[in-house]
């Protein structure tokens, strides 16, 4: 699958501020006319000594809930740790594993935040333009912003807020159970993030694609020593 090339990754603080300033202008709240067919889960996880990061990206069929391909890639950490900044540190490993992919999804569902970001530029913006697909950021926790707990049912959300700005949704996957903080990454409108979140999840709090891409991650983090 192809990408595109935005910026350069060896950036200082006040540099990849201001990339995410310039680069959240371009994300775009595009209504999704076709119901998505194809779907690809990703997500990335640390080696238990810190100096490297893998990503893998789960793609499924939705009608069927089946995996048709998995990539996976890793790489050494180059960017210190910096709250707000955290896309520089695992963006450049995920844009590895997509670009291995031989299909090209529909919609991609990253673990992590989009709009919902102090910048409005979270991770799941960040990869948005670089791949210019759809993607929504669904993380398990929330990063900023007020909200009212949604109803108890699976399906019911409320609006996650920022100086009274929507900027996410926080959504019940599971009846019961701890809800989800979904947000637009790039070219899909807040009710699609919502719905595709929805018809992804099955019987577990994440939804299918990227629940099957945190386990794959998982696995092979533990496998390196």
């Amino acid at each position: 699958m192809n990408t595109r090339k935005l910026h350069k990754w060896d950036l200082s603080y006040k540099e990849a501020v201001e990339v995410q300033n310039r680069l959240a202008s371009q994300v775009r709240f595009i209504a999704i006319k076709k119901k998505p067919g194809i779907v690809a889960g990703l997500d990335c996880a640390f080696s238990k000594d810190g100096k490297r990061i893998f990503a893998a990206v789960v793609v499924i069929e939705l009608a069927k809930f089946e995996i048709i391909e998995t990539t996976t890639a890793d790489r050494k950490v180059d960017f210190p740790y910096i709250p707000g900044l955290l896309s520089f540190r695992e963006t450049p490993v995920c844009i590895d594993a997509i670009e291995k992919l031989k299909c090209s999804p529909d919609v991609f569902i990253v673990d992590g935040q989009g709009f919902a970001h102090p910048r409005r530029f979270g991770i799941a913006c960040h990869i948005g333009l670089l791949i210019d697909t759809p993607t929504v950021g669904c993380a398990k926790s929330r990063l900023i912003g007020d909200f009212d707990e949604p109803g108890k049912r699976k399906g019911q959300y409320n609006p996650l807020t920022d100086n009274d700005e929507v900027v996410g949704a926080v959504l019940r996957t599971r009846t019961n159970v701890k809800p989800v903080f979904v947000s637009i990454g790039h070219k899909c409108a807040m009710e699609d993030a919502v719905r595709i979140v929805l018809d992804c999840t099955t019987k577990y709090r994440l939804p299918e694609p990227a629940r099957l891409a945190h386990q794959l991650v998982g696995q092979i983090r533990l496998s390196v020593i």
